[in-house]
């Protein structure tokens, strides 16, 4: 993490960071989602950092079997995150828990490299891209996907909400 006044680094040993996403209710307050070995074998790791006086400080840390790719905060819960993995699933993390994941999503076929949250807060929706070339619209109160979206011809690398049109959500394809 940086400011134009300094920049602060914490190393995870034995991980690559793939996402880092900065909470929107606790300023200093990151997420990130790594993986041993650059994704291709091993496990992973959610990170959630934080920002003190001291430096940079490790927060809370879940693993999961599989690398994670990317991460999201909840927008209506400030314990709750979202990460997808090379295993296409989502796991669903409360730091306010000792273990997790609370919930996990095995939907998609291949690895699922994108996650994001719809910022508009009317909606609380979570989109997911994967390289099964197909994106996914789900609701974490549902528990299963409620839509799949088809037509890229690629392994889709990114997916995000629109913060302006409810509803709105892109994604970007190899």
């Amino acid at each position: 993490m940086g400011t134009a006044a300094g920049a602060g680094a914490l190393r995870l040993p034995g991980l690559h960071g793939y996402a880092v996403e900065f909470s929107p209710y606790c300023p200093g307050r990151v997420a990130c989602a790594a993986a041993q070995y650059y994704g291709m074998a091993g496990c992973g790791t959610l990170a959630v950092l934080g920002q003190n006086e001291a430096g940079i400080v490790l927060l809370r840390s879940f693993d999961w079997n599989d690398g994670l790719f990317d991460v999201t905060w909840s927008e209506n819960n400030e314990n709750v995150l979202i990460t997808c993995s090379g295993d296409g699933s989502l796991q669903i993390w409360d730091m306010a828990k000792t273990k997790g994941p609370l919930q996990v999503y095995k939907e998609h076929t291949l690895e699922a490299y994108s996650v994001d949250w719809s910022q508009t807060r009317g909606e609380q929706l979570v989109v997911s891209g994967s390289w099964d070339q197909t994106a996914k619209l789900w609701d974490p109160a549902v528990g299963k996907s409620l839509c799949t979206f088809k037509g890229h011809e690629g392994v889709i690398y990114s997916t995000i909400w629109s913060p302006h049109i409810p509803g709105c959500f892109a994604s970007a394809s190899g």
